[in-house]
């Protein structure tokens, strides 16, 4: 490289291939250029999802398939970018690789239960696109420790994933409270349950839904509970890399999409049928049935339509992967659309 530099030919070459790569960038049309995200999924044919290494509920391979909320997702990503559910790949990664992972192209997009924060926005050259999960930060105890409130864990050994939101929560909540707790520290959400389970830490502290899952793994659930603080706010979105603004709008309005469509009743199963026959304004703009709104983001006009058709809207995805009819049990709550008390909310569609 030095003796290239110094080559006076080597060098005109070099600085013309720089100036020529400022004045492309410059004289590009601002959507070749955003577009580059979509464009390389759909050459690649396949879109790469970053996920849990395996958190129930939410994204776990069983049999060989990937389930959960965020897998279906994912699914609902496929179908609307490349026309097909099944066109996904799932990538496993750790709260320590994920970002670097979407940083460096190895996934087009996290859906990895990340909360969305000021510090992960402004610093790490990442998108937030959304929030798909309203969570907090609570943790799961032996019944049989007797305490009834995380202010009763002091000098107890917490069991947590580092490089998370929740470990340096932990620390916060001690210093609050003038309590003492000793974090140990597990790779995976799998790890710290095994941990916990084998007596190696007296609790185990992770976003609610999280434990939720967890627990369920344990060698006796029913010896375990969750305590009712709540210590920390935990928005889940979509993440993808920044700087990719057409990417990050097809993001947005995907997951927009799927929580308009339980608001105007569109279901995976009535959805073919309200494509043809709606006369709403609202749920034919949504299915694509006219106007074009998906074309600025390099979409087509039916992009919502298919992912609803894959997966369900927002509620079924819910209810079938979290609700109270699943393993986990869990209620809507914050979850819930916003005529519903929630905080769900979609900005209108037109």
């Amino acid at each position: 490289m030095i003796t290239a530099w110094l080559n006076p030919s080597a060098l005109v070459k070099r600085v013309a291939a720089l100036v020529l790569t400022f004045v492309t960038a410059q004289t590009l049309p601002e959507t070749d250029r955003d577009l580059s995200g979509l464009e390389a999924i759909r050459e690649r044919g396949v879109l790469l999802c970053g996920v849990d290494a395996g958190l129930a509920g939410f994204a776990s391979e069983v049999d060989g398939e990937w389930v959960g909320f965020e897998a279906d997702l994912c699914r609902a990503y496929a179908a609307a970018f490349l026309g097909n559910r099944d066109r996904v790949r799932f990538v496993p990664l750790t709260t320590t690789e994920r970002f670097d992972a979407l940083r460096a192209g190895d996934v087009d997009m996290l859906l990895r239960n990340t909360s969305w924060t000021l510090a992960r926005d402004a610093q790490l050259d990442v998108n937030f696109a959304g929030i798909y999960y309203f969570d907090g930060q609570g943790f799961l105890v032996p019944t049989d420790l007797g305490v009834a409130s995380a202010r009763e864990l002091d000098g107890a050994r917490i069991c947590v994933q580092p490089n998370t939101t929740h470990a340096r929560n932990l620390m916060d909540y001690a210093t609050t409270h003038g309590i003492t707790l000793e974090p140990v520290e597990g790779q995976t959400a799998r790890q710290t349950r095994e941990m916990y389970d084998n007596g190696e830490c007296d609790a185990l502290t992770s976003d609610i839904s999280s434990l939720a899952g967890l627990r369920l793994g344990l060698t006796n659930p029913d010896a375990h509970a969750i305590l009712p603080d709540a210590i920390s706010k935990e928005p889940f979105g979509p993440v993808v890399r920044d700087g990719d603004d057409v990417l990050a709008d097809a993001t947005r309005w995907v997951l927009y999409s799927l929580i308009a469509a339980e608001e105007y009743g569109v279901t995976q199963a009535n959805a073919r049928a309200l494509l043809e026959r709606s006369q709403n304004p609202e749920v034919r703009r949504l299915l694509g049935a006219e106007g074009a709104l998906g074309e600025s983001m390099g979409l087509d006009q039916q992009f919502a339509y298919r992912a609803i058709e894959a997966v369900g809207n927002y509620g079924e995805l819910f209810d079938r992967h979290l609700g109270e009819t699943s393993p986990l049990q869990l209620r809507r709550g914050l979850n819930g659309l916003w005529t519903q008390g929630g905080l769900m909310f979609a900005p209108p569609l037109e």
